[in-house]
């Protein structure tokens, strides 16, 4: 006998979920169809049931359908008002997989249906450090009702908004999250920005209150495995050790004859009253690039043009050639081959940050421009949501903290970066929050330009993929190493 499905939809127009209630009323699978909404259809709804809902997935929802699961085995729960199509043996397919995987919860690749044109929209697998609460499932949800039952038992707080990301969390923690590898459904939006996200979402003050809840709940999810930091941090002691310079901006470059100069010359315009200097690191660029480094070389004594003997170096490589050389000062700070400091004051703000706040990392804010440095939207970047209590602990949530960043080059010196061209900020700010203060600036100091040649301005969906795969698995690597850190403090 098949097991039985109870589906929970989101109220839609009649001639959007028409076509998808219907053909799942008539699955010899399907037991129920719920239609969830904050008020009901003027319309029949074609044999389903309305449960009034406050159009969020937040807790009081999820123990509405989770009181609704008796009589079944699954719960389907599609998460967006989007006409879905479920493919071929769609539905026998997610019974399958979550069978023999034993599955708290299952989700699939599918198809987007944009203005007619079906187009794949691939996901990723899901990892233990797959804690971004954007992470994307796709609409359709297959939960084993066993499973969401039982979790919505042990979840005891109420959240508005983070009651569905609490949940999964929890799921994914004790039971297997698997993704299907094969487009089992098709959705239909009416724009193609309808199946991605916005990189800056998180940042827009509007959204704040949802923010807090999703710390909140990725908070007591880390604590609940094991892998929250308490706010006590290792001191660093920042004039100690002998060096010949205070500070040193790097910047990796490759082929970036249109914007090198002028990356360069917002470092030599700093004021500091301590010694800097600027190490360019010309990972063997076959343009303009390396004769506009010479040129400006015999212009200024304090920049060292270097050109590593490496073949192999992405961006993180190219940053450890700089940090390990023998010029390099007491802190290091970012700046991008084709970004600008705002001002003439950059270093001098985060070398006294270093020196007031004993930290191993300081980061900035930043301005969002266009080429020409016109502003663009979100306009400043603060990453506000940081926090000195907690800030380490969400960042295991989002995608990134910030810029410019600097650090203090025995730390990094230790540390080491990874060898790639995305991320490697992001891994190294994990590695050293976990045991050091990390310092913040929030007014903008920085101009970060957004064009064609930038390495994660737009990426595509699969670049995205590739990126969040990555990011994704540097949050599992360290949130297994805050677990045995924290073992091993408790003797376990």
């Amino acid at each position: 006998m098949m097991s039985k499905i109870h589906c929970f939809i989101q109220a839609q127009e009649p001639e959007t979920r028409t076509a998808f209630t219907g053909e799942l009323s008539a699955h010899p699978a399907v037991g129920r169809i719920y239609l969830l909404g904050k008020s009901e259809p003027e319309t029949p709804p074609d044999g389903c049931i309305f449960i009034r809902t406050d159009g969020r997935f937040g807790s009081e929802t999820m123990r509405t359908i989770s009181r609704h699961l008796s009589g079944s085995d699954y719960a389907m729960v599609v998460t967006e008002k989007v006409p879905v199509r479920p493919g071929q043996f769609a539905i026998e397919r997610f019974l399958s997989v979550a069978g023999d995987t034993v599955a708290g919860l299952v989700y699939s690749d599918y198809h987007d249906l944009v203005s007619g044109k079906r187009r794949p929209h691939p996901l990723i697998d899901y990892q233990q450090g797959s804690l971004r609460d954007d992470f994307d499932f796709g609409p359709v949800l297959f939960f084993s009702s066993r499973v969401l039952r039982e979790t919505v038992e042990k979840i005891t707080e109420t959240f508005t908004y983070a009651g569905l990301y609490r949940i999964r969390l929890k799921i994914g923690s004790d039971h297997p999250v698997v993704r299907i590898p094969e487009y089992l459904y098709t959705a239909e939006r009416t724009d193609a920005g309808g199946a991605g996200r916005n990189l800056f979402d998180y940042l827009d003050p509007a959204r704040r209150e949802v923010q807090e809840e999703m710390e909140r709940a990725v908070t007591l999810h880390l604590k609940e495995v094991g892998a929250y930091l308490a706010p006590t941090f290792r001191e660093v002691a920042p004039e100690e050790g002998i060096f010949d310079t205070e500070a040193t901006v790097i910047i990796p470059v490759l082929n970036r004859e249109r914007t090198i100069a002028d990356a360069i010359g917002s470092v030599m315009r700093q004021k500091a009253g301590f010694s800097f200097n600027l190490i360019v690191v010309d990972n063997h660029s076959t343009d303009r690039t390396t004769e506009i480094i010479r040129e400006a070389g015999r212009k200024y004594e304090n920049l060292i043009h270097l050109i590593p003997e490496r073949k192999d170096l992405g961006i993180g490589g190219c940053w450890n050639e700089a940090v390990h050389h023998p010029a390099c000062g007491r802190f290091a700070v970012q700046l991008d081959s084709d970004d600008l400091y705002a001002d003439e004051t950059l270093l001098e703000q985060m070398v006294a940050t270093f020196y007031r706040e004993r930290c191993a990392m300081v980061i900035g804010s930043y301005r969002l421009t266009d080429f020409d440095l016109n502003e663009i939207p979100p306009g400043i970047v603060d990453h506000r949501e940081w926090t000195a209590g907690n800030g380490r602990n969400n960042a295991l949530r989002i995608n990134g903290l910030g810029a410019p960043r600097a650090f203090f080059t025995p730390v990094l010196r230790q540390v080491r970066i990874p060898n790639v061209s995305y991320g490697e900020d992001y891994a190294v700010a994990l590695a050293i929050s976990r045991h050091y203060r990390i310092g913040r600036i929030y007014q903008p100091m920085y101009l970060c330009r957004r064009w064609e040649d930038n390495t994660d301005a737009s990426p595509g969906l699969e670049t995205g993929n590739r990126h969040d795969t990555y990011k994704d698995r540097l949050r599992t690597i360290e949130l297994s190493a805050r677990i045995r850190m924290n073992r091993k403090k408790e003797g376990t």
